[in-house]
């Protein structure tokens, strides 16, 4: 397979992954002595300036509260890219309780306008996103929602109306839209679920629309907080084309490299605790942990920023805790954006083209809203 020129910005390099390397058919932790060489992959130049210490605005964006049948409780969240009856720049969320605050009972997911004192609209509302914990928005702005409880992934038009539901993700926890990497090549949502798995969903006027399980095996923990812990806050960077999975249950961040090349049914398995990472094709795609450390207290959520640096939500003993990392594991800071001792924070999503334009949105279940930081 050919290497893809990212542009005079982008360097293409051979790395020796010591964090998980991927060469061969396995890859470890350090500590074993084990690093190999994997193939070219497209890098980022470091940026190690943190945005997060710049977002120092924290502005109420407005409840997401269902105006008919007072669903509550956000968890996801993602911004629309694209004016196509949804507006680019909105926010779509979902709601995971009901409105008696039944965890898991919520059907609604919600779209609010990016100001101050913004009233939820519902987008749509169906039984088959019972529990809803996951959205995503492919390139026709058609619409992706996950139900914990369902265990469903029901795709929706651009208007709301249930399209087709895919029922083969157990316990879905969070999904990510993966854009064409070229011509005549199908888009993704990818979804992870509290099996452990994630899968990917052929999309658009090349996709087959069929859902294929292609890594298998991440930790988790159904006893965390009510959403479950395991494969969750996916990021997907079209640049690099890099899947970044957030797992609380073992508190790891992870990186699938070539994502839009994972084609087979477990193409990657994470063994022992997330400590061995087995590959199919490690010469085409594989995964390496970014992050293990002592700043991560069973994270959940994550955004991508427009730097390339990731910043996840803790839901664990410094619960509603943000952290910046660089995509090599650097962490630049944290801030704390709920004083509540109770998980709050269980959907990220950034916005901007530069550091210095750069803000992010959070969904706060403690307070049922959508908030932003902003410098």
């Amino acid at each position: 397979m050919s290497s893809r020129s990212k542009g005079a910005a982008w360097l293409a390099v051979t790395v020796a992954v010591a964090t998980a390397s991927c060469g061969g058919n396995s890859s470890s932790l350090p500590g074993n002595g084990v690093t190999s060489t994997v193939r070219a992959v497209a890098v980022r130049p470091a940026d190690t300036t943190s945005i997060l210490k710049k977002l120092k605005k924290d502005v109420v964006i407005g409840s997401t509260v269902d105006p008919s049948n007072g669903d509550e409780a956000p968890t996801a969240i993602t911004v629309v890219a694209h004016n196509y009856v949804l507006k680019q720049g909105q926010l779509l969320v979902c709601n995971f309780d009901n409105s008696s605050g039944k965890a898991g009972a919520g059907t609604t997911l919600e779209v609010l306008d990016p100001a101050p004192g913004s009233k939820p609209s519902r987008f749509a509302q169906s039984t088959k996103i019972e529990g809803c914990n996951g959205s995503a928005i492919a390139g026709n702005n058609s619409v992706y929602g996950s139900g914990l409880t369902s265990g469903d992934v029901e795709w929706f038009s651009v208007k709301g109306v249930p399209l087709e539901t895919y029922t083969s993700m157990v316990a879905p926890l969070n999904d990510a839209y993966a854009g064409p990497q070229g011509k005549y090549v199908p888009d993704y949502i990818f979804v992870g679920s509290n099996s452990g798995a994630v899968s990917n969903i052929s999309v658009g006027s090349y996709g087959t629309g069929d859902a294929l399980q292609v890594i298998s095996g991440f930790p988790t923990d159904t006893s965390g907080p009510s959403v479950g812990l395991g494969p969750t806050g996916l990021q997907y960077s079209p640049s690099l084309d890099t899947l970044y999975v957030v797992d609380g249950a073992d508190s790891a961040i992870y990186a699938v490299t070539h994502a839009s090349y994972l084609l087979q049914q477990d193409e990657i398995v994470v063994e022992s605790g997330g400590k061995t990472i087995k590959c199919k094709h490690p010469q085409t795609t594989c995964a390496h942990i970014v992050y293990s450390g002592s700043s991560l207290s069973a994270p959940y959520a994550s955004a991508l920023l427009p730097n390339g640096n990731l910043i996840v939500a803790n839901t664990g003993g410094t619960a509603n805790t943000l952290v910046e990392l660089t995509p090599a594991g650097q962490v630049l800071d944290t801030k704390v954006v709920d004083k509540s001792a109770t998980q709050g924070v269980f959907g990220l999503a950034a916005i901007g083209t530069n550091d210095a334009n750069t803000a992010l949105y959070f969904t706060d279940t403690n307070s049922n809203n959508v908030q932003e930081l902003k410098q």
